[in-house]
């Protein structure tokens, strides 16, 4: 397993191969990541503890919250920014191998 360090919390990359990338993330309470897009990349979030919040535009009440449970998926070019508010998040997330490809929008600590 590979751990990524963020400044919102960290991944654990469990499977990655040529075809998929298996991730435990953890997003620390009142974190979210960037406001991003990928041109590629196609991901499905299962939410595993907490409440995500899910924005999908630069407007900060365009969002939607998932409990416990719940699955988001996101195909290329869908607006999306993940994060935590009073209580942490663990995510698992499924996706295609583009790690990298990641247009960011908006993004709280100047990435």
């Amino acid at each position: 397993m590979r751990r990524v360090e963020k400044p919102w919390g960290f991944e654990n990359i469990w499977a990655e191969t040529e075809k998929y990338v298996g991730k435990f993330m953890f997003i620390k309470a009142g974190h979210r990541m960037s406001l991003q897009y990928h041109n590629i990349k196609e991901e499905t979030i299962y939410v595993q503890d907490g409440t995500l919040r899910i924005w999908h535009s630069e407007k900060e009440d365009d969002f939607t919250d998932l409990d416990p449970g719940g699955i988001y998926h996101v195909t290329p070019k869908t607006i999306h920014r993940f994060g935590a508010s009073n209580n942490a998040v663990h995510l698992i997330e499924i996706s295609t191998p583009e790690l990298n490809d990641v247009v960011r929008l908006a993004d709280d600590y100047k990435r």
